[in-house]
């Protein structure tokens, strides 16, 4: 039976957006809370290592699948077995992980994205634990040993499988934004806009635990628009009152409350590339009444997409979300593997669905970065076929 606590669409339940702020080309929108439920915390846990590998499959120090990254922290999720009990911040442990040296570095060793370490408490990698599921899409390569195909893609398929992202602090403007702005006192997210397209959104349960944590945006990674050039400052979003409808201080309410619905109605429109949008969500961990998920939206070339993460409350009301907008670069190499491992893997067939010939195919799967996955000699008949 499926658990209805799945997204299959994401929806802003519970939540609502005030009006945005705007420095340089960063447009921060504030996601407001009414009513806070007090059963789900979050806080922080920092890491000074340069790099972490995360063990996926198999120990720590043993063979197995491992996820290598930059990790600047991680969050400790704590939750109540009742909605009656009270829960204020996290016992947090004195360690995590295992560090070793490698030189002047230091790497951390950590047990997976998701790790429980207590009764009631979880860690896990904010955006790392969506990156991983990317990443292990198709992950395990051909199934069929198709005549095309180079015997390292028959053995290991997408291993290892890499992808880039920009971090926050490389862009100045981003820090300034975060720093500058207000936090309103039911705050409990925010959606970050980069010349007007969505980069990012990252809500939590409580407006005190969003308060503790809206510095570390600065600290998340972000997708190439991120780094796209701007020509100066977003335009101010101007809404006014009709001086016409107000005679009391009751229709003066009135009218506030038009503009605030306004405001939410055009910056949810912005949003329309996440929010509403069907997603494929897989199960990562169920906390008492709460359900942690991973997700991505259609995969499709021709729209905005993203990946991440995001727990769910027994009614259905969004909890915790943080999500990475994929770059069309990286969208592409996905739906590329998607075409392929609908098609079984086979290259003729999976040109057809395309529309394409499969000497094309190959050559975009070599652009794609893929082209360990063929034969030299697939490739280099695709490639003189491609210059004709």
């Amino acid at each position: 039976m499926t658990d209805a606590r799945l997204i299959q669409r994401l929806e802003p339940t519970g939540l609502r957006l005030a009006p945005s702020q705007v420095w340089g080309g960063m447009r921060l929108v504030p996601v407001l809370r009414d009513t806070v439920r007090g059963d789900l915390r979050m806080t922080l846990r920092t890491y000074d290592d340069e790099a972490a590998v995360v063990s996926v499959k198999g120990g720590l120090k043993e063979p197995g699948l491992k996820y290598v990254s930059y990790v600047p922290h991680g969050l400790v999720m704590t939750w109540a077995g009742r909605q009656s009990e009270a829960v204020y911040g996290a016992q947090l442990q004195p360690s995590d992980g295992k560090r070793l040296k490698a030189g002047p570095f230091s790497i951390r060793l950590l047990h997976r994205m998701a790790h429980r370490e207590d009764r009631r408490q979880l860690r896990m990698l904010p955006l790392h634990l969506a990156m991983e599921g990317f990443l292990s899409l198709q992950f395990g390569g051909p199934e069929i040993a198709w005549a095309e195909y180079s015997r390292e893609g028959l053995s290991r398929g997408l291993d290892p499988r890499s992808e880039s992202s920009v971090p926050g602090w490389a862009l100045p403007m981003l820090d300034g934004a975060l720093r500058t702005f207000e936090i309103h006192s039911q705050q409990v997210g925010l959606l970050l806009f980069k010349d007007d397209a969505l980069l990012s959104a990252f809500i939590v349960a409580h407006p005190e635990d969003y308060r503790a944590l809206h510095r570390t945006l600065v600290e998340d990674f972000y997708g190439e628009l991120l780094l796209q050039y701007s020509f100066g400052d977003e335009p101010e979003l101007g809404l006014t009152l009709d001086a016409s409808r107000v005679s009391s201080l009751e229709d003066l309410r009135g009218e506030l409350n038009r503009m605030r619905q306004d405001w939410a109605d055009f910056h949810g429109f912005m949003a329309g590339g996440l929010f509403g949008v069907d997603v494929t969500s897989t199960r990562v961990y169920k906390a008492g009444g709460f359900l942690l998920q991973r997700f991505h939206t259609s995969l499709d070339p021709d729209e905005e997409n993203h990946i991440g993460e995001a727990i769910v409350g027994t009614d259905g009301t969004l909890e915790y979300l943080k999500t990475y907008r994929l770059s069309s670069a990286q969208t592409r190499r996905a739906y590329l593997l998607s075409q392929l491992a609908e098609s079984d893997w086979h290259l003729e067939t999976t040109a057809e669905r395309l529309r394409t010939t499969s000497q094309d195919l190959a050559v975009r799967l070599r652009n794609a970065g893929f082209g360990y996955l063929l034969k030299d000699s697939v490739l280099e008949a695709a490639q003189r076929k491609h210059r004709r």
